[in-house]
């Protein structure tokens, strides 16, 4: 029984708007943008300290934490160690060469030293392996627990956090990936050596300060300053680390926005415009990042100085000490040692400080975003709320009203009354805009309502529990979302039970949909995968595919909103008579606008501007003359004159003050006299005003009383009622006064579970597709209509008995379950040299220069240090020769290579990270103008899904500019000073010199292995962690969809599998690449000890003075020293190297592969267009042609309306026309302009002649003057603010515009205003006519449009093809469509089938001849036996 009930609101708009604001502060204290942190400071929840790294530190950690430290410790202690056996051997060959002992002694003593080194050796191999294993499983932990708690808390947000986000939700995901990937990095191996190097500079200062604390303070005299301009250098780095976020952020949405919508960019050749954008951002990120470069080189810099002066004052004060026997010369050494450890391994933690200092801002940013997810509003389960233990179907609402978040000063709904009684059937009509849809969002309670209530069975929703709601309530809505897996899984997942869901239970479904002819005509049938977001299958076929869903789902309350706009008129119909059959008895509620669905005795609800304005069965709102329902869907009075001449846009239309002028500005462009081509006549465009009006339109009749109708629960669903008992009015009644009918009263004969079907379904299915169905042995043969069809479908089978997998048996696929092809293993990896190849052509003259600086400073830093080492030597030769003037000499002489060495070192470190930074861009650029330059079937490809490429942009950029910015540079210096020092040691003895080099091959053999192992298990495992994040992607991108199907445990327990996965791949490849890495750490040990034993016997036997021994040693141990430090970036190398390589290969995709680079005829005018026996198949679906020997002639300047059932062909031309996929090269002359091939044209130039309205037109994050505009250059005279809003009159979207605070400078798109999809469609089509095209495609353009906004755009297609003056107008109109009003319209229509021209002729010739047109207007059927042919 339907009832209207009257509730007073308490609240006035005042504090429902400050209540409004409340929450959305409370919701927006802890935006994530860090570009609002640069202007404020930063924040408190987001402040970041050290202990932000261990942020998803749980207490399970605690213990692989604590082991890890322990190996820091146990390892880091090993140099120290090493230290005092150093200062021994050192003193035992002082003493030599000053005779304190003989060479048998000497002999002894080193033998005795060598053995402990070579002990410490074997000990440092295990201890820095298993130190190596623990720091990256500790790293896996945290990376796995951030995943995973941002998955759950994400999980439980309610929709309005996600549309508060700022960039929106397909920008944060791949920031939150790459977040995750930096904490991962930053916690497992750089804190690891973080940590080592802590422990032993404080072991070594230690030592220092037990052989000599007077050496000791003096030698650190100077690290107090040093150690206060570091921290102040920290300081400065950390919001330069958010300014670059921030500034990443908005480059990762620009791209994102521009390969998912790249068939928009394409079609208005926007590849430019998106390139520069693109490049924009990444160039202010790129000056944040050299900011924290030059900090860092600053720090290494200042480090390096105070290494090699403290030497100064240290030497002199050691050889006084010595002089005057207050202490020894070993002590002195081992004193030097042990500082000159303690401040490399400062200096050598400094590198590492940068990853640091990123994973803890990553680490904050995570748990803020955490914690801001904890603040809102959460959609949980919580104790006490109900679950009926049936849904009976009975929807009330009283008194809604509710404003997006995005926009809380406009009413969406404002003060609106529905009742749908359960069993019935009701309609809720209205333009474009006016809330439909937002009524079925409210029902489904993604948003709660900011007034009134919402009652399912007399329950308030807000007390049901949600699971329960979403379980009984099914939501179709426009735009169908598909998940990436197959048919068969997309629609059992409209089943609780989905791993349960046989073939069986599928058949049903997919009748009703009409999906059998699509299924049959697949190569894999049920088991083909749809594509991310469903891109495999055209927007009919993707809706039918989530009617099948939710029957199978079979809920007692059922919402379609504009699910079949789609489909052709005949299908839609087909399904319409199906979907009532089916829900006969069951509450169902249609949200449209086409009112040919609504049977006159159907109740429905007309809204404007979120008011309900009438009410009444159809047959009722008919008899009210001037109405809303007459006036705006019977008889809309709508005309249009645009007809394309030169006139003066502010003679005719009223200003938007707020925007035009701003539109200017932004544009830069001018107006000038002929810059206009367009004529709008306002007073034929005026919509009545009483259709605008805020106040609702009720005759009076209705106003006195409110609708009601008896409860379906009195009558079972087989009992149909006459109209007039069904219906019947009730006057004057209170509410209070308003009852259900008793339960212990009345039977119930519909009660009923979520999980039980209609009973009369088999009935249906039997009666109605009876006379149709030849056999019934194929599961997909119900509703084929001739033997063709029959045949096909019994070529398809399929068991009965499959079954849906549990999210449980998912596996995630690894490469090591598939061996790879040797292509492929090249383009895996690419080896170091080819990467760093890749940079000198790369960099603009500039940066060559500067790189070629960068090398140069590089090498006199490497040169200076065996200087040093040269120095060194010299100076301990003073403690046996007493000579002080000497020691003086040599200590000034260290300072001067000090100061010398630290201004190398900042400038080659800072020069070499501008120059990666450079070559990154220009990568990153690249790979962006090549990416769009791809063809269309590219994007296809799995290789290539959304999340991937973005993540090659974002985090692989960030990784792969170390390989220049850190470790190119390091590498340099490290062969570089091995070179010299080999070469300077082979001077002073060969023999020497060459022993200490016997072991080299045998190292660098570990070394190789371990980079290879290194190398191979880290591409496994970011391979593993792309595969989580795609799943976050799809999970979070759809979670619309999601929740209304309550998914969320499902791709829960998907992710966790692929989270897990991902920390078995962590550990394998900590295990493997461990036992390398230790033995390449600790294999010097065996080298030093090698060169020692030598020395010892050529001193001896006098074949070498002490003195030259002593050069050559300490030349090779600082040598070596520097060499092995490299070995620390090793798995950063390899991650580097694993990301380098990956955004190398879009960097390199050719320009030159896809066919529209072939064509180079630059045409004014397109002329005639010809397909000829054209035959197409998409590359993602080849065997199953699009087309089929398609035949078509379109003359020039004519209207031509291409018509057919859903997934004839149709849009297959347009895109076609459009160039976006290649024509056969056995057929080159299957599509011409002009009698020109396609393949001869120049792609870029047709598109500028063509503009298309698809179905779904994409919005970017801009202004709508700049979507209008968009791929227009800001100098075009088409770009004018005028010519914009010209455009949106026509598209009948300007009123809407001018009524926005903002105008027509009102950003909308991904994390802006939310548009209607009719509001949006509008937009597609201003967008097309602002061109001023020569060709206007228009595919199923009107499908989103209320009757009065379709109205408008036919007559405005009448202006345009007409011309002025009644001069035949100079362009081409095709019109893809399956409203009859739309083909009314054109001069000729072509009837497509199957990929093939069957009919063509006028509308009046077509209409009154028998033949497939007719047909399909009337009754649908097109037979393939029957052509009339083209």
């Amino acid at each position: 029984m339907r009832m209207m009930k009257i509730v007073e609101l308490d609240n006035d708009d005042s504090s429902i708007k400050l209540n409004q604001r409340k929450t959305k502060k409370m919701d927006q204290d802890l935006e994530e943008t860090p570009d609002k942190l640069l202007d404020q400071g930063v924040q408190q929840d987001l402040k970041t300290t050290w202990r932000s790294l261990f942020d998803f530190t749980t207490p399970r950690h605690g213990v692989s934490l604590l082991i890890a430290v322990f190996f820091s410790l146990a390892s880091g202690l090993a140099m120290p160690i090493m230290a005092v056996f150093l200062g021994r051997l050192f003193n035992s060959f002082t003493t030599y060469g000053g005779g304190g002992i003989t060479a048998t002694k000497l002999m002894k003593q080193v033998t005795s030293g060598l053995i402990a080194l070579v002990g410490l050796g074997f000990a440092s191999w295990i201890l820095k392996g298993l130190f190596f294993v623990s720091w990256v499983v500790f790293g896996e932990l945290q990376a796995k627990n951030a995943r995973n708690k941002l998955f759950g808390g994400m999980l439980l947000k309610d929709l309005e956090w996600y549309d508060m986000r700022k960039n929106g939700v397909s920008a944060l995901i791949p920031r939150l990936n790459t977040q995750i990937r930096e904490l991962q990095i930053s916690t497992s191996h750089p804190l690891g050596l973080a940590v080592q190097y802590t422990v032993t500079a404080l072991a070594s200062l230690g030592l220092a300060f037990y052989e000599s604390w007077s050496v000791t303070l003096v030698t650190l005299s100077t690290l107090p300053i040093g150690a206060g301009v570091l921290a102040f250098l920290s300081r400065r780095t950390q919001p330069k680390i958010y300014a670059q976020s921030a500034a990443l952020g908005q480059a990762s949405k620009l791209a994102n926005n521009a390969i998912s919508n790249i068939d928009t960019v394409k079609y208005f050749n926007g590849q430019e415009f998106e390139c520069r954008q693109y490049s924009t951002s990444i160039k202010r990120a790129a000056r944040y990042y050299l900011q924290q470069a030059k900090f860092n080189a600053l720090q290494i810099g200042i480090i390096r100085f105070l290494t090699l002066s403290l030497f100064v004052q240290a030497f002199w004060y050691g050889e006084y000490l010595v002089r005057n026997e207050k202490s020894t010369a070993g002590r002195i050494l081992t004193t030097f040692w042990a500082c000159l450890l303690a401040t490399e391994s400062i200096e050598m933690m400094l590198p590492q400080l940068i990853v640091l200092e990123k994973g803890r801002a990553a680490g904050a940013t995570l748990k803020a975003t955490l914690l801001q997810i904890d603040r809102g509003r959460r959609v949980v389960t919580m104790a006490g709320q109900h679950a009926p233990l049936y849904c009976d179907g009975d929807i009330e609402v009283r008194n809604i009203s509710f404003a997006y978040p995005a926009r809380l000063d406009h009413h969406v709904l404002e003060q609106a009354n529905f009742f749908f009684p359960a069993g019935e059937t009701t309609f809720v009509i209205g333009k474009s805009g006016s809330g439909k849809s937002t009524l079925g969002n409210l029902l489904m309670r993604f948003y709660p309502p900011t007034v009134g209530e919402i009652l399912i069975d007399g329950n308030p929703i807000q007390t049901i529990d949600i699971n329960w709601l979403r379980n009984n309530i099914t939501l179709i809505q426009q735009s169908s979302i598909l998940f990436n897996e197959s048919i068969f899984k997309n629609i059992a997942f409209g089943r609780k039970d989905y791993t349960k869901v046989r073939m069986g239970d599928m058949k049903a479904c997919v009748q009703l949909a009409m999906l059998q002819e699509t299924i049959n005509e697949l190569p894999d049938g049920l088991d083909t995968v749809v594509g991310t977001g469903g891109s495999a299958m055209s927007g009919g076929q993707r809706q039918r595919v989530a009617i099948a869903r939710a029957r199978l789902r079979d809920t007692p309350i059922l919402i379609l909103d504009e699910s079949t706009s789609a489909l052709d008129h005949i299908s839609r119909t087909k399904v319409m008579e199906a979907i009532r059959a089916w829900r006969r008895g069951k509450t169902t509620i249609i949200i449209t606008h086409d009112i040919s669905q609504i049977r006159e005795n159907d109740f429905t609800y007309v809204i404007q501007n979120g008011k309900v304005v009438q009410e009444g069965f159809r047959h009722t709102l008919e008899k009210v003359r001037d109405g809303p329902f007459t006036s705006t869907f019977l008889n809309p009075e709508v005309k249009s004159s645009y007809t394309g001449d030169n006139q003066d846009i502010e003679k005719t239309l009223e200003p938007c003050e707020s925007s035009l002028e701003t539109m200017t500005d932004q544009r830069n462009s001018h107006i000038s006299d002929d810059s206009m081509d367009i004529q709008i006549a306002p007073r034929n465009l005026r919509i009545p005003e009483a259709v605008f009006q805020r106040a609702s339109y009720v005759p009076d009749s209705m106003r006195v009383s409110w609708i009601r109708r008896p409860s379906s629960i009195l009558q079972t669903p087989f009992s149909p009622l006459e109209p007039s008992f069904n219906r019947m009015s009730l006057h004057s009644v209170r509410v209070d006064e308003l009852r259900r009918p008793s339960s212990a009263a009345v039977s119930h004969p519909r009660k009923k579970s979520i999980s039980l079907s209609a009973v009369s379904e088999l009935g249906y299915l039997e009666t109605n597709f009876k006379d149709k169905q030849p056999s019934f042995n194929s599961p997909f043969e119900v509703g084929s209509t001739s033997t063709q069809r029959a045949k096909r479908a019994s070529n398809i089978s399929i068991s009965p008995s499959v079954r849906l997998p549990s999210p449980r048996s998912f596996k995630i696929p690894s490469r090591r379950k598939r061996k790879l092809t040797r292509e492929e293993k090249a383009l895996r990896i690419l080896p170091i040299r080819k990467i760093l190849a890749t940079v000198w052509p790369t960099l603009p003259a500039r940066s060559r220069i500067l790189l070629v600086l960068g090398f140069l400073f590089a090498f006199l830093h490497a040169a200076a240090t065996p200087f040093f080492s040269w120095i060194f030597s010299r100076l301990l030769a003073t403690f046996f020769s007493g000579d002080s003037n000497q020691a003086l000499v040599w200590s000034l002489c260290i300072l001067g290579v000090a100061i010398f060495d630290g201004i190398c070192s900042y400038l080659w470190r800072h020069l070499l990270e501008y120059c990666g930074q450079v070559w990154v861009d220009q990568l990153r650029s690249e790979a962006v103008k090549r990416m769009l330059a791809q063809p269309r079937s590219w994007f296809e490809l799995d290789k290539n899904i959304l999340s991937r490429l973005i993540g090659c942009l974002d985090q692989d950029g960030e990784e792969m500019r170390d390989l220049v910015g850190r470790f190119a540079g390091y590498i340099f210096v490290a062969a570089a000073m091995v070179v010299i020092a080999i070469v300077w040691s082979l001077t002073v003895s060969w023999k020497l010199t060459l022993v200490g080099l016997a072991s080299t091959p045998f190292i660098y053999a570990i070394l190789t292995a371990f980079t290879v192992v290194s190398g191979k298990w880290e591409g496994r495992s970011n391979d593993a962690g792309d595969t989580a994040g795609a799943i976050f992607t799809e999970t979070f991108v759809n979670i619309r969809t999601v929740r209304a199907l309550t998914l969320e445990s499902y791709f829960h327990k998907k992710y966790t599998i692929a989270t897990e996965e991902a920390l078995k791949v962590g550990l394998k490849r900590s295990a493997y690449s461990g036992f390398f890495y230790g033995f390449a750490n600790s294999g010097m040990m065996f080298v030093i000890a090698l060169t020692f034993y030598y020395a010892a016997i050529l001193v001896t036997s006098n074949e070498m003075s002490v003195q030259s021994v002593m050069t050559v040693v300490s030349l090779l141990l600082f040598s070596i020293s520097g060499a092995q430090g490299m070995i620390a970036f090793v798995p950063q190398i390899s991650i580097s190297q694993d990301t380098a390589t990956r955004l190398l290969r879009l960097a390199n995709l050719s320009l030159h592969a896809s066919h529209e680079t072939s064509g180079t005829i630059k045409i004014s005018t397109p002329g005639e267009i010809s397909f000829r026996n054209l035959t197409f198949t998409y590359p993602s679906r080849p065997g199953i042609p699009a087309l089929s020997n398609f035949t078509l002639t379109i003359p020039p300047h004519t209207c031509t309306a291409i018509v057919g059932a859903s997934g004839s062909g149709k849009s297959t031309l347009a895109s076609l026309l459009l160039d976006m996929y290649p024509i056969s090269n056995d057929n080159p002359l299957g599509l011409t302009f002009s009698s020109r091939p396609i393949h001869t044209l120049h792609t870029q130039t047709l598109r500028s002649l063509i503009a298309i309205v698809p179905q779904q037109t994409p919005l970017f994050p801009a202004t709508i003057s700049e979507n209008i505009a968009y791929g227009l250059p800001s100098s075009s005279p088409l770009a004018t603010s005028a010519n914009i809003r010209a455009a949106a009159v026509a598209a009948g979207i300007d009123e809407f515009i001018c009524s926005l605070p903002r105008g027509y400078s009102t950003s909308v798109g991904d994390g802006s205003l939310g548009l209607s999809g009719g509001q949006i469609q509008r937009l597609g089509i201003a967008r097309a006519i602002v061109r001023r095209p020569q060709i206007l495609i228009l595919d199923e353009a009107t499908s989103s449009l209320d009757v009065e906004s379709a109205a408008l755009i036919r007559n405005s297609v009448k202006g345009l093809t007409s011309g002025a003056n009644g001069k035949r107008s100079r362009l081409t109109v095709i019109i893809i469509t399956h409203s009859r009003e739309m083909m009314s319209v054109a001069e000729n229509i072509v009837v497509v089938e199957r990929g093939r021209c069957i009919q063509m002729g006028a509308y009046e010739k077509l209409i009154r001849s028998e033949g497939p047109f007719r047909r399909l207007i009337q009754c649908g059927e097109v037979d393939d036996e029957e052509w009339v042919g083209c």
